[in-house]
């Protein structure tokens, strides 16, 4: 599948194609950054490949990338406390403004998928050592 128009690919000295692929990582990256997101929501296939530790930057992201334009999904955890309406627009900026300039692409949408609300855990305080320690010898 090729992401950008013929006429767009051709230079003076060879042609430019943009994988899809790279547009996922840069959609990821930019959700990633947005203040409230807590994590990617990826599905079986990116726990697998973390699993085996691989890092995968396009977790939780879909494009769908035409001869100008593209069309993105990303599926976020949202942490407790964010309003999500605000989170999911700053993501659709965010994402929009990533690809477009590093692209040239146009996006058209930007869908968020909220699958999942992460709960802040409490800090467990750990007593120290000196405290739980029993002095064993005399």
């Amino acid at each position: 599948m090729s992401t950008l128009a013929t006429e767009y690919e051709k230079t003076d000295i060879g042609t430019i194609q943009i994988a899809p692929e790279v547009i996922e990582v840069i959609a990821g990256l930019a959700t990633v950054e947005v203040h409230g997101v807590a994590g990617m929501s990826g599905g079986f296939g990116g726990g697998i490949a973390e699993l085996l530790g691989r890092k995968n930057l396009s977790k939780g992201v879909k494009v769908e990338v035409g001869q100008r334009e593209a069309a993105v999904d990303v599926s976020i955890i949202v942490e407790f406390g964010n309003r999500i309406p605000e989170v999911a627009g700053a993501i659709q900026r965010n994402v929009k403004q990533a690809i477009e300039s590093m692209t040239g692409l146009s996006v058209v949408e930007v869908n968020v998928h909220i699958h999942d609300v992460q709960f802040k855990t409490a800090d467990k305080q750990v007593p120290q050592e000196e405290d739980t320690a029993v002095q064993r010898v005399k």
